[in-house]
């Protein structure tokens, strides 16, 4: 019954063994950035040692599972958070600037670059509690806000089918399967291109993603809420047996692993290690671009995935707005101050927590589930890694199929509709940004109503933010 009266389980139409599945499902989809989060943020230990890179993995960890349980109890919301991806390699790119200009060690300049996103948080924290992050979505127009869904379900088609595969040789990669499977190159092309190891791990990929995809889709013909969770098993399982077949080992990351959290790592490099001197080092102008920078990317991100996800769940009301969007937005301000504290970058809503609203996650339930699963993962880190990379695309494609439903929501005949959300459409996996992608169409929405005589009809947030998007991408700050 406290269950019941904690996340209102009835009232949404949900039970408690479906949003713990949910749960469950957002997390098996997410568990790649527990090792890629520090790999991309220290260069695979490189760049400040494995003391670094530990410290990094429990901050990830740690912050997410923070974040999303603040989803869970302040917004009553099934998504979950972690350190955007996007933003971490931007922050490595910045730690590494910081380090050359202050001409410092890297995890010195790493502390540096931790005080910018501890900022950010607290500038999130003010302006989500004033509701100003909250009115910021409001001023989206609805057409560019519908079409946010869709954008983010090509988003995830490009990943699931590209980069999240993790296919990498000697001659490069990643590896994606419509232009290095499916494309236009002979397979005696590709596999010299691959190597011969290179090129098998390529098709057990692409055989897995599709025997995965398929379970999902019959799964969820016979209407079998847990259909994406037992296609990421399904698939899980065909590709442990094909690497078997292959020749390697898919559990070879257990063997000598240390289920022991490696907090005395943390405690040296990363925990509330901020170096503001090292920071100023660079002078105050490039600081507040910066800090300036991330807080853009950042919100119209999480703006972006909230009210997608949304969206898709059938969470928002007639115009376009999902209740209890300011908690939300203050969760997701809260996990940025909890990984700047620990010693991660920006924490931000996942489009992985997608799959778990079409698992059938309709409640903080679900974001619960998830963020303990995170907390677990500071001693069960080993395990979550022997989930392929394949069954993880598999998910996120069948979700990105259906999130393009909502391109219905659209009038077609109405052009500054249509313009706008096309142009977000190809921009999102593009860029690769969401928060890039939604710029480009509120400036295409501005731009046409000004030059149709319809000013009226833009709200004068919304010519701010366009502007503000316009100097951005002009000046490439």
């Amino acid at each position: 019954m406290k269950v019941e009266k904690l996340f209102k389980l009835k009232q949404n139409g949900t039970t408690v063994r479906t949003e713990i599945l949910a749960g469950l499902t957002t997390f098996m989809t997410m568990a790649y950035i527990i090792a890629l989060n520090p790999n991309l943020l220290t260069n695979f230990g490189a760049d400040g040692g494995q003391a670094l890179w530990n410290g990094v993995f429990l901050a990830t960890c740690l912050a997410s599972g923070i974040g999303t349980i603040c989803m869970a109890f302040l917004a009553n919301k099934p998504f979950a958070m972690a350190p955007g991806m996007g933003l971490n390699s931007f922050f490595a790119v910045v730690v590494s600037n910081i380090a050359v200009i202050a001409g410092c060690e890297y995890t010195q300049a790493f502390q540096a670059g931790l005080c910018i996103i501890l900022i950010e948080g607290v500038v999130f924290i003010v302006l989500s509690v004033f509701k100003i992050r909250e009115k910021i979505v409001q001023a989206i127009p609805f057409g560019v806000r519908v079409a946010i869904a869709p954008a983010i379900g090509l988003m995830l088609l490009n990943i699931g089918f590209g980069s999240n595969v993790g296919i990498y040789t000697e001659n490069g990669g990643p590896f994606y399967v419509f232009r290095d499977f499916f494309g236009a190159l002979a397979p005696s092309v590709v596999k010299t291109n691959m190597g011969a190891a290179g090129y098998n791990t390529m098709v057990l990929t692409v055989i897995t993603i599709f025997i995965g995809l398929f379970a999902m889709i019959v799964l969820n013909h016979f209407k079998v809420k847990a259909n994406v969770l037992l296609g990421m098993i399904i698939s899980s399982v065909i590709y442990w047996i094909g690497s078997f077949i292959l020749g390697s080992n898919p559990f070879a990351s257990l063997e000598g692993a240390s289920f022991l959290p490696a907090f005395g790592d943390m405690a040296a490099t990363t925990l509330f290690k901020f170096d503001f001197a090292t920071l100023f080092d660079i002078g105050w102008f490039t600081t507040i671009t910066l800090i300036i920078t991330f807080c853009m990317i950042d919100m119209f991100d999480t703006i972006g995935t909230l009210v997608g996800t949304a969206s898709r769940a059938n969470m928002i009301d007639e115009n376009g707005n999902m209740p209890k969007m300011k908690e939300a937005l203050l969760s997701d301000a809260i996990g940025t101050v909890a990984g700047a504290a620990t010693g991660t970058s920006t924490v931000t809503t996942f489009i992985e927590s997608a799959s778990g609203v079409e698992a059938g996650g309709r409640t903080g339930l679900t974001a619960l589930t998830t963020g303990i699963l995170f907390l677990a993962c500071i001693f069960l880190a080993p395990i979550a890694a022997v989930i392929p990379a394949a069954a993880t695309s598999a998910a996120l494609i069948y979700v990105g199929i259906l999130m393009l439903s909502g391109l219905k929501k659209l009038n077609f005949d109405d052009m500054t509709q249509i313009v706008p959300a096309a142009i977000m459409l190809i921009g999102m996996p593009i860029t690769g940004s969401i928060g890039h992608a939604i710029g480009l169409a509120l400036i295409a929405y501005t731009v046409i109503k000004l030059c149709t005589g319809k000013v009226k009809e833009v709200s004068w947030l919304t010519i701010v933010i366009s502007a503000i998007f316009l100097v951005k991408f002009f000046l490439a700050v």
